[in-house]
């Protein structure tokens, strides 16, 4: 019972974190460029999760299968994937980011199918996955407009990242049992660091910079919480749970960004918000309905 519990806390933080971070990287791109506020955010983290992995004692692995698990989350976690999200919230709004992101689960079913033989795709997992995605188009429904000629490809941004960052979980699921979520998270968060300042540096000399409070509470933030907390609980939570399961974070994350805006901003929840938002539990209540029933979903 006490890990099943753990279990449930953990993914509630993580999706609550996560409901709040297209808000706040939107924020944060009012005072840096994209690729530098990403990279400054990595940077941090790792400085952060450095000092974790040296309190724990732990060790960074430099086998080939390691290096190869670095190399996925580097790549397609982390540096690409964020890449485009925080240069396409420069030309589409964050709820509508959040859309397009909830198309992940969809594809972490498909490779998983094919990849992670034992995590079949079901018919009631297909069911409860695009009922979740129509739930977040019926809240957003209304706010979904393209604001000028670079939003198309801002939308194909956020649609390429979440394909990505699909494609390494599933390699992180198949190849990266072994290591720790601290490890994992270093390894990647090391690497997108790197790409993302050199990319700055290339590509971003002239663009505007202030260094002001704003700057410093949204790096800390996305830090500390959107990166370091949320991704270590995350490939702690991989280990454990049905990936296709864990996906789902994607459907419920623009959920709670809505509700989050309604109690801290006072934003107005409307009938179709709370029609929304049922159709995605009840999508993520399909989804499940073979692992309660197999009792595989609290695997310790």
């Amino acid at each position: 019972m006490r890990s099943r519990a753990i279990i449930v806390l953990a993914f509630a933080l993580i999706c609550l974190i996560w409901g709040s971070t297209w808000l706040v990287i939107k924020i944060g791109l009012q005072s840096m460029p994209p690729l530098f506020s990403a990279g400054v955010r990595f940077v941090v983290a790792v400085t952060i999760l450095f000092i974790l992995i040296k309190l724990r004692g732990l060790s960074l692995p430099t086998d080939k299968i390691s290096r190869w698990v670095f190399l996925s989350a580097g790549l397609l976690s982390f540096g690409i994937p964020f890449a485009l999200v925080y240069w396409a919230e420069q030309y589409i709004a964050s709820g509508l980011s959040s859309i397009l992101f909830a198309s992940y689960p969809f594809m972490i079913a498909i490779l998983s199918y094919y990849v992670v033989k034992e995590e079949p795709l079901t018919l009631l997992k297909i069911i409860g996955i695009t009922l979740g995605f129509i739930g977040i188009i019926v809240i957003f429904w209304a706010d979904v407009h393209l604001s000028n000629r670079y939003a198309f490809f801002g939308m194909v941004g956020i649609v390429l990242s979440a394909f990505l960052q699909a494609i390494s979980v599933i390699i992180i699921k198949k190849y990266g049992r072994t290591l720790h979520p601290f490890v994992v998270s270093f390894g990647g968060m090391l690497q997108a660091a790197f790409l993302l300042l050199t990319g700055s540096l290339l590509f971003e000399r002239r663009s505007p910079l202030t260094l002001n409070l704003t700057a410093v509470w949204t790096v800390l933030y996305l830090s500390v919480f959107g990166s370091v907390v949320t991704f270590s609980i995350y490939f702690w939570l991989l280990k454990r749970i049905p990936v296709v399961v864990l996906s789902l974070s994607a459907l419920i994350t623009p959920v709670i960004a809505v509700f989050l805006g309604g109690i801290i901003l006072s934003e107005i929840l409307t009938a179709r918000t709370y029609l929304g938002a049922t159709i995605v539990l009840l999508g993520v209540l399909v989804t499940n309905i073979e692992e309660f029933r197999k009792a595989r979903l609290w695997r310790t």
